[in-house]
């Protein structure tokens, strides 16, 4: 399809259109994997049946027996996995499905022709799966929300700008900054459609909601918090969300919420410290 000669928030408000009366345009790499995530949604999916169907996508697989290496899930360092049977019953149904949300994500961008649309797809799984391993390491140590939800949540947490780079061959305007360098409210409702659509369950849903307008609590105990902080860690940004940087091109956080809570933290900065290994380990088995 010919690229369509209109401004960013006309190219948005037409995929929010289609997005709302339930047109998502998605490769189909992508409807593969959607398929194989109801399948697992379903409460009489027997164990047998996930792992014959994680054995049918090669990419799927060889992901699962690396995240089942993991520091973050073979924390007692036992001898490397190097089937998917052994894979899926260490990981357990949970990151099973996180794993197959990451597959849904990365996929958005199998399609992308334009050079540097791909890179920027490229810097936002980046993004993506430091915010994942932080957030899986932060859940465990601080505010210990369910850590397999944080991991899932920070996976998924950008999939409508995954889902607008799947379309930027056709509408090149998402990607100009149009008169401010800022993430527009609509491309948070695209998100949020975009979460819907993929039945993404709905505290996670909130939880992402939340993000463009919360204040971090004063303890941290929250999914919500638990994002917010893991965000505030990583290095690469999201494209869609630049970051804000002081005269010394240092980062500044996204709330004062954040940098007074992380300013003189030695707990927090132990904790940090003890999980650098998980965050490694975690980060490089997503990328």
């Amino acid at each position: 399809m010919s690229a369509l000669p209109i401004s960013k928030l006309q190219a948005l408000e037409h995929i929010a259109n289609e997005i709302s009366q339930g047109i998502l345009v998605f490769p189909a790499s992508v409807n593969a994997a959607i398929k194989l995530q109801k399948a697992l949604d379903d409460p009489n999916c027997h164990i047998e049946a996930a792992i014959k169907l994680v054995i049918t996508e090669p990419l799927l697989s060889a992901r699962t027996v690396a995240l089942a290496n993991s520091a973050a899930f073979n924390r007692s360092g036992g001898p490397l996995i190097t089937n998917v049977r052994t894979a899926v019953m260490r990981m357990g149904y949970k990151n099973l499905r996180a794993l197959v949300a990451a597959t849904i994500v990365r996929n958005f961008g199998s399609k992308i022709i334009d050079v540097t649309v791909r890179q920027k797809a490229e810097q936002l799984w980046e993004h993506t799966a430091n915010v994942a391993a932080f957030s899986q390491a932060i859940a465990r140590r601080l505010t210990y929300v369910n850590a397999d939800t944080a991991l899932f949540a920070a996976i998924v947490h950008e999939v409508g700008s995954f889902y607008l780079l799947s379309r930027a061959d056709e509408f090149p305007s998402l990607l100009s900054d149009e008169g401010e360098n800022v993430r527009l409210p609509i491309m948070d409702l695209i998100n949020h459609e975009v979460m819907g659509q993929l039945s993404i369950p709905e505290p996670v849903c909130t939880a992402i909601d939340e993000l463009p307008k919360c204040v971090l609590s004063e303890e941290p105990t929250t999914l919500t918090d638990t994002l917010l902080l893991a965000r505030h860690f990583v290095k690469t940004v999201s494209p869609f969300s630049p970051a804000v940087t002081d005269a010394s091109g240092v980062v500044v956080p996204a709330s004062e919420s954040i940098g007074a809570y992380v300013t003189d933290n030695n707990e927090l900065n132990e904790l940090l410290s003890d999980a650098e290994d998980d965050i490694k380990s975690m980060t490089s088995a997503l990328l």
